[in-house]
């Protein structure tokens, strides 16, 4: 049986995730590496478990959460669907069922905000994860000087949490940002798409979406 063990050991996967982030550093993107795919795993783990899915459904959304940007060593463009592609032919030569198999790469397919749809739990968990991943060690450019909008708003994040609160009712995303050096404004005009899509996602899992910002909730 397919587990998430075998996927995160699996020598080719990580080659194609740290090619796929040499990549973005030339394209001058955030941090894409195995930390972030390590930790979209572990929150996506997090959400279903806590919303009591099975043993089963947890494991799906980590392996869909280590493999969701593999796609970016094809182009960063439609990363999500190439990714999926990708997905498909590894998962079945793992010896995934084809069940198993279209869960995965239905919710890959489905993470990037510029398709996604949460079109089952799985997709769900894994755009909650990945979309609520925002953090200064992202931030691969330390000079300052330089810095452009993404820059500002990841580096500006001096901590953040995510947890399922009120009875298993609301997703809490909770930062603490230095307005110093990108305001909350700034904050919102690259990421407001990306906390539409967890609403969306959310909703999918039967909660609310909430986001706060140094202790005040704006969304």
């Amino acid at each position: 049986m397919l587990t998430f063990e075998n996927v995160k050991n699996n020598l080719a996967i990580q080659t194609y995730i740290k090619k796929a982030d040499e990549a973005l550093i030339e394209l001058g993107y955030t941090e894409h590496s195995l930390a972030h795919v390590g930790k979209v795993a572990n929150v996506a783990k997090y959400i279903l478990k806590t919303l009591n899915y099975s043993d089963r459904d947890i494991e799906l959304a980590q392996i869909a959460g280590y493999m969701h940007d593999i796609g970016n060593i094809v182009n960063r463009q439609e990363h999500a669907q190439s990714g999926a592609v990708m997905a498909f032919r590894l998962l079945d030569q793992m010896g995934a069922t084809p069940e198993e198999n279209a869960i995965i790469i239905s919710a890959i397919g489905n993470h990037d905000e510029a398709t996604a749809v949460p079109v089952n739990p799985i997709a769900a968990a894994l755009i909650l994860a990945d979309k609520t991943d925002v953090r200064r060690s992202r931030v691969r450019n330390r000079d300052l000087a330089t810095f452009d909008i993404h820059d500002r708003v990841n580096y500006a994040v001096e901590d953040s949490q995510v947890a399922i609160i009120d009875d298993n009712k609301v997703f809490q995303l909770s930062l603490t940002i230095d307005t110093s050096i990108s305001p909350v404004m700034d904050y919102f005009e690259i990421f407001l798409n990306r906390m539409i899509l967890c609403k969306k996602a959310a909703q999918r899992l039967g909660l609310i979406f909430q986001l706060e910002i140094n202790g005040q909730k704006v969304l």
